[in-house]
């Protein structure tokens, strides 16, 4: 078995034939979503195994180089938020290792999706858009593009990749220019994300987790 990050895992009741690798925020942990699994609103059919990987700790220079659990060091703010790209390459390592542990486990790489809240959602458009396997499709929550300059094409494997952008309009951390930047910056690269606004700050709803969950199902469904 693929050597992986400690997780949090929901498995469903039956044997599962899909998977979402869910990524938490900076400061969080992977049992910080493990709770809004129901407020998708899934049927059991879809089978649906949830990992909620859990970061390692490290220090966050825009917190006083306080170590927390984060996907990697951000160093300033602002639209490409000055962040430790080497420390994103290996955290999609590690995103992709996950991957690489559910297929073994039996699970088409087509029946796994990326989601992630913030910082994990910028993680995880870096994993997807350069991830080697076709996978079922990517989410972010409040996240964000991290990948300007650093990323020219989307891998051949993900180019028809299903995405969906959901953000709330009254983040006063992560504005909601920043996922009209992530959209851009999307089509640039040949994807046609979906985008949805919440009336929240950052944060999420319960109307965003059950979007979320039909766009789960819809492409698990397709």
């Amino acid at each position: 078995m693929v050597d992986c990050l400690p997780a949090v895992e929901l498995d469903p009741p039956g044997a599962a034939s899909a998977a979402v690798i869910w990524l938490h925020g900076l400061g969080a942990d992977g049992h910080d979503f493990a709770g809004a699994v129901p407020d998708l609103q899934l049927p059991d059919s879809l089978a649906v195994r949830f990992v909620f990987p859990h970061a390692s700790a490290r220090p966050i220079t825009i917190n006083r180089g306080i170590p927390m659990r984060a996907w990697f060091d951000v160093l300033e703010p602002g639209q490409e938020r000055g962040i430790d790209f080497e420390q994103l390459r290996a955290s999609t390592a590690e995103i992709h290792r996950l991957i690489e542990r559910e297929i073994a486990r039996g699970i088409a790489s087509e029946r796994v999706l990326l989601v992630g809240f913030s910082q994990g959602g910028a993680c995880c458009i870096h994993a997807a858009l350069t991830c080697p396997r076709p996978l079922g499709g990517l989410a972010t929550l409040s996240g964000w593009f991290p990948s300007a300059g650093l990323i020219d094409e989307v891998h051949p494997a993900n180019r028809a990749l299903p995405v969906a952008v959901l953000h709330g309009s009254e983040d006063p951390l992560l504005g909601s220019w920043m996922a009209d930047s992530a959209i851009a910056h999307l089509q640039r690269l040949g994807l046609h994300p979906e985008f949805h606004t919440f009336a929240m700050g950052h944060a999420v709803c319960a109307e965003e987790l059950a979007m979320l969950g039909s766009f789960v199902e819809a492409v698990l469904g397709s």
